[in-house]
């Protein structure tokens, strides 16, 4: 294949790190850039509505019982297998 029949990629095509002169920056303009870009970024956020609030409250609720229900179910097996195994509570008088 040459090189002329390879596409560019989106990584290729990207410009990587920024260049070495804003690593020189000064401490308080690397700080303000750093502040823009929060403030860029939580301009993305989107809220969610009450219906989705709920309903992600609701299966959060569901996910956990269900959790819940499996990690006492193995405890509970765990714990008679181990008390099978290794015998009941017997007297350790001499």
């Amino acid at each position: 294949m040459s090189e002329d029949q390879v596409t560019e990629t989106a990584a290729s095509s990207s410009k990587g790190r920024p260049a070495k002169k804003d690593a020189k920056a000064s401490i308080f303009a690397r700080i303000a850039l750093f502040i823009r870009q929060i403030i860029g970024e939580l301009k993305k956020v989107v809220a969610p509505t009450r219906k989705e609030l709920i309903n992600y409250t609701i299966v959060v609720l569901v996910f956990v019982a269900i959790m819940m229900v499996i990690v006492s179910l193995l405890d509970i097996g765990f714990g008679t297998a181990v008390g099978w195994i290794f015998g009941g509570t017997g007297s350790t008088d001499s």
